[in-house]
């Protein structure tokens, strides 16, 4: 299977080329990503907990799904095929806003991304596909909140950066 390339992207998120995944983390260059965070009607966050078998940030806990968009895929489809790719359902998805970040990882890989947060509902439990998820959980953005204050170390760091600068944007 050959290796999905990154839309490599300005701060102004205009694509400036194509780059294979791996070699963009490798060297930290800015690329496109997104971000989805789907609620219940209780305004439960769905948390995802990462497959141990993921190359980076394995085991740890983030947002109900993330990507990289393919080239001349809009945020909203790359959000629907990962949320059915990832997390087996497919809902309406909003885009809310963008912003720029960068996380350094243990293994040298580096994320450096123009990340889209994508928002929808949902109310039934995901069917998790086992390479990309090990588990997943509702919680209120509240806990969420408290949890990663005490615990840090369980959380992604794009997460944590989201939840951070953007709270009270995901917060609905």
């Amino acid at each position: 299977m050959q290796e999905e390339n990154v839309i490599l992207v300005n701060e102004k998120d205009e694509q400036i080329g194509l780059m294979p995944k791996m070699e963009a983390h490798q060297k930290g260059i800015l690329h496109r990503a997104f971000s989805v965070f789907v609620f219940n009607q209780k305004n439960e966050l769905m948390l995802q907990q990462r497959a141990h078998s993921k190359y980076h940030s394995p085991g740890l806990w983030t947002n109900t799904c993330c990507s990289h968009q393919r080239e001349g895929e809009s945020n909203i489809e790359a959000g629907k095929r990962r949320l059915e790719e990832e997390m087996g359902f497919s809902t309406e998805l909003k885009d809310t806003i963008s912003f720029i970040y960068k996380a350094p990882f243990d293994n040298g890989l580096t994320e450096h991304e123009f990340d889209h947060i994508l928002v929808g509902k949902y109310e039934k439990d995901p069917v998790l596909n086992p390479e990309e998820a090990s588990a997943f959980k509702w919680m209120s953005l509240e806990n969420v909140k408290k949890d990663m204050e005490v615990n840090p170390e369980i959380y992604t760091a794009w997460f944590k950066i989201i939840f951070d600068k953007y709270y009270q944007t995901i917060r609905q």
